[in-house]
């Protein structure tokens, strides 16, 4: 199973940490419009990815709720029927919420910079540290501590959970 190495941070000024992160990645970023849907299931997380443009991805992984850097394992499946693929995931096993966001990509190194604007959340920051098969978990969060360094990102910024679980919080609360 792939893995990678994951952080999450509130961003005060989106402005500047996309500045931050084009300098690094010597590029403007990529923009990608996504809904995510989360299905009920028994351990981890399942996702379904609506690219909005006709395809998706059917997205498995387990990772666990803490700040700061940490292991994340996956499973993914493209599809070409995101709508279809829903109503059957939704119909047989519930739905747990949605997440509706923009998403800027930049890719510095190995690591994929998400700087995402969250329907009901605000603006975060994500880092992937994609670990190549030769790299441990250690290293991927000595790249992703150090990235972080760069981008103006301190440790109390750092958020746990994924954004649907953020947004089922504010409801509950």
């Amino acid at each position: 199973m792939p893995s990678n190495v994951e952080i999450k941070a509130r961003v005060s000024n989106a402005t500047r940490l996309a500045e931050r992160a084009s300098q690094l990645s010597q590029s403007e970023g990529t923009v990608i419009r996504q809904q995510d849907t989360f299905f009920n299931c028994s351990t981890g997380r399942l996702k379904l990815r609506n690219l909005m443009d006709g395809s998706g991805q059917l997205i498995f992984y387990e990772r666990p709720d803490c700040d700061g850097p940490k292991v994340s394992n996956y499973s993914l499946s493209t599809t070409q029927d995101p709508e279809g693929l829903r109503t059957v995931l939704a119909d047989s096993l519930g739905v747990k919420g949605e997440v509706r966001k923009e998403r800027r990509l930049f890719l510095v190194g190995q690591t994929r910079v998400h700087l995402d604007s969250v329907e009901g959340l605000g603006h975060y920051m994500e880092l992937e540290v994609v670990l190549r098969e030769d790299q441990g978990p250690e290293e991927g969060e000595a790249i992703a501590r150090s990235l972080m360094k760069e981008l103006g990102v301190g440790d109390d910024s750092l958020v746990t959970g994924a954004y649907v679980d953020l947004l089922l919080e504010d409801k509950i609360t």
